[in-house]
């Protein structure tokens, strides 16, 4: 059997149940198929809202015999121990044999980029992100070249699933008299996945911030607590003209959020 029927099998397996050989687990190099600058949707989080998100990655692969065939793969798990969780996309709508596309730069060298799409709302019966899917993710690469040799590395690197998130403010009342007290509101929100919608991010730092107007630069007055439902609410003396916000870090399976300032008018 040819490398390349065997390399899409192998994909298939890997998606399915983990990975092939206990060797790999720890990201055993089997042959010298040179695999570098990987990048995974250009370094950046994979931030998924109710929607699909499509991301990208590739990597270049290098032999002296050229490149034939490239693929990755998103899994979490413990190195060398079951069950592992796999998310590929392609199984899901069983495409099993549909790897990454490779554009050869030279006669050894190869360009192999792959997407994949993740989907809260999976309509064609396939496994739909779930809540519990957000964090910290592997991504498993693989190269296969024309003599047939191959590399696979299961760690070569990590990317992290996160819930969007929305953040809302509202400065009142407006107009004030300067001196008086100002209620400042919000809520932080984040996509739920389990139920298809937004739902309040609880107890949560989020830091309120203000900007003087005529000026660019916030600066923090105070930090709040989201409630039970996401909710926020403080108060502070209004002093001068300007935007307030709310201002939220992000965390390991939430991106960072920032209201958009409401201006008030202090008289």
């Amino acid at each position: 059997m040819r490398k390349r029927a065997a390399f899409a099998l192998l994909g298939a397996v890997t998606a399915m149940a983990g990975f092939t050989a206990a060797g790999a687990y720890a990201g055993e190099t089997q042959t010298d198929v040179q695999i570098s600058n990987v990048s995974f949707d250009g370094g950046k989080d994979i931030v998924v809202g109710l929607d699909a998100k499509t991301v990208t990655v590739s990597a270049t692969f290098t032999h002296p015999s050229g490149i034939q065939d490239a693929d990755f793969v998103l899994w979490r798990g413990p190195d060398g121990a079951n069950p592992y969780e796999t998310y590929d996309d392609r199984i899901l709508s069983n495409e099993y044999y549909s790897h990454a596309d490779c554009v050869a730069s030279s006669a050894t060298t190869s360009t192999c980029s792959q997407t994949i799409s993740l989907e809260p709302d999976w309509k064609y019966g396939g496994t739909a992100l779930t809540n519990a899917h957000a964090g910290t993710w592997k991504v498993s690469v693989q190269g296969v070249a024309n003599d047939d040799t191959w590399t696979h590395t299961a760690s070569y690197t990590t990317t992290r699933l996160q819930r969007s998130a929305e953040l809302t403010v509202n400065a009142s009342p407006e107009p004030i008299a300067k001196g008086k007290t100002l209620t400042v509101t919000g809520k932080l929100t984040r996509a739920d996945w389990d139920n298809l919608d937004y739902r309040g991010y609880t107890n949560q730092p989020v830091k309120l911030q203000f900007r003087k107007a005529g000026t660019t630069t916030y600066t923090t007055v105070k930090t709040g607590y989201t409630s039970s439902t996401g909710s926020l609410t403080t108060t502070v003396a209004a002093a001068e003209d300007g935007y307030w916000r709310w201002n939220f870090a992000g965390t390991s399976t939430t991106p960072p959020a920032k209201a958009t300032g409401d201006f008030v008018d202090v008289q």
